[in-house]
């Protein structure tokens, strides 16, 4: 039997690699000096097709911050009693960065106001690195601009980093939640998000109890009123919470969007009025230039109080944390910094004994991190339940689920392939 030296001599580097367990190959790749890796093309994918939607129902409201402005503030929402179909055109982008050696990393749907961004700031930088370089090239797109630390130029930094992500998954040929350490789970149960259905009297418990029924047993439900509406709405808004949970009993749990529409002295008073059906939390009660008030109703509720959708970076996370300002970390990838950022901030998150509850748009990053971390700092994932098949819709086998549970995908990166029988036409956009 020859020792290792001699073996290693009858073999090429890249059949010896072959034998070694796969994280070592990865280590031992000269990955760095791979030609084939070089992002030789940033680009925006539109696509056209038609969509069937429904019209007439679905289409509650949540409050807002300018429903103080009678003019704003629209009339209580009602079903239609006879809805119908309508079919038009959508429209999607998709994000994708290739490389010299004919790899493709894709992303998507992504909001439309990161493609300027990313086709005139972040594009004319990224070509001609290192597409492996994810943690190096998230720094220095960072650092490159004045004003990264939000906004739109940081939606597009996410953008690209979850593609690179899906990239560095297809080179691998691993998933991406096994490149941040292997998955803690065989599936991850969603919660589900109930945006767009009525929280009409009579008609929310109903619903909530038929998705109870179906596997839902974590509900988001959407708070429609706040000051302007006074006391007639504060009182929908408590009485809400008492219809849901008379639905779905105590075995279910229920949390609760308020969206910025609230003020300190409402949310006490709604927090105060709820405590005995014990809400899993109470979401952006308050923008998050409002830290004080965070601060105030966490000190006077036993409500855990949630927000991040809307932190751009992990250093406005530890803000919120240090201050004991919320319990509960929605920072998005699709806004925050992608999957590079998510992760950071879920690892700050568990020294400060808070969940990370990823605020889930396309559910494929925010699945995957979730997927890697422990179950106690992100125990769920989000879904919007009526509108995650839109947001997927030019997807091959997009993640869905009736059930609850989502099982984890097997496929390199993401997972993403478009579906081209859905698609009438696609244009790569130059500017």
């Amino acid at each position: 039997m020859p020792d290792r030296r001699q073996f290693l001599t009858q073999f090429s580097r890249a059949s010896a690699l072959a034998f070694l367990p796969v994280p070592t190959q990865w280590l031992l790749r000269d990955n760095a000096a791979d030609p084939d890796m070089i992002i030789e093309a940033v680009e925006i994918l539109r696509l056209t097709g038609p969509y069937t939607s429904t019209q007439g129902i679905n289409r509650q409201y949540q409050a807002q911050p300018t429903f103080i402005y009678p003019d704003l503030r629209p009339e209580p929402y009602e079903d239609s009693p006879s809805p119908s179909e309508s079919t038009g055109s959508v429209i999607q982008h998709y994000i994708r960065i290739r490389t010299q050696g004919g790899l493709d990393g894709l992303y998507g749907y992504i909001d439309s106001e990161t493609i300027a961004p990313i086709l005139h700031q972040l594009r004319p930088f990224l070509i001609g690195k290192n597409a492996l370089d994810t943690e190096k090239l998230w720094d220095q797109l960072y650092r490159r601009n004045r004003h990264s630390r939000g906004g739109h130029y940081m939606m597009g930094l996410s953008a690209v980093d979850n593609a690179l992500w899906d990239l560095r998954g297809r080179y691998f040929e691993a998933p991406v939640y096994q490149l941040l350490g292997g998955p803690t789970r065989d599936e991850v149960e969603v919660y589900g998000s109930c945006l767009g259905y009525t929280v009409e009297e009579g008609k929310a418990g109903p619903r909530a109890k038929q998705l109870f029924d179906q596997g839902f047993r974590n509900q988001k439900w959407f708070l429609p009123y706040g000051p302007g509406r006074g006391n007639t709405g504060l009182k929908r808004n408590i009485e809400l919470v008492a219809e849901l949970r008379d639905a779905v009993g105590f075995e279910g749990q229920l949390m609760f969007d308020a969206f910025m529409g609230w003020d300190l002295p409402y949310a006490e008073a709604w927090t105060s009025a709820v405590e005995a059906y014990r809400p899993y939390w109470i979401e952006e009660a308050f923008p998050p230039n409002r830290l004080e008030s965070f601060v105030h109703l966490s000190q006077h509720t036993s409500i855990p109080v949630a927000t991040g959708e809307h932190f751009y970076n992990r250093w406005e996370v530890l803000n919120f944390l240090k201050a004991g300002a919320i319990q509960v970390v929605q920072a998005d990838p699709e806004w925050c910094g992608g999957v590079s950022e998510l992760v950071k901030i879920c690892h700050l998150a568990s020294s400060f004994g808070a969940k990370v509850f990823p605020h889930g748009h396309n559910i494929h990053s925010a699945l995957h991190v979730v997927a890697s971390q422990s179950p106690e700092v992100c125990p769920l994932v989000e879904y919007l339940i009526l509108h995650v098949g839109y947001k997927l819709h030019f997807q091959k086998d997009p993640l869905l689920t009736d059930d609850g549970k989502l099982p984890l995908p097997e496929g390199p990166g993401f997972g993403i392939e478009l579906d081209e029988s859905k698609i009438e036409k696609q244009e790569i956009l130059a500017d």
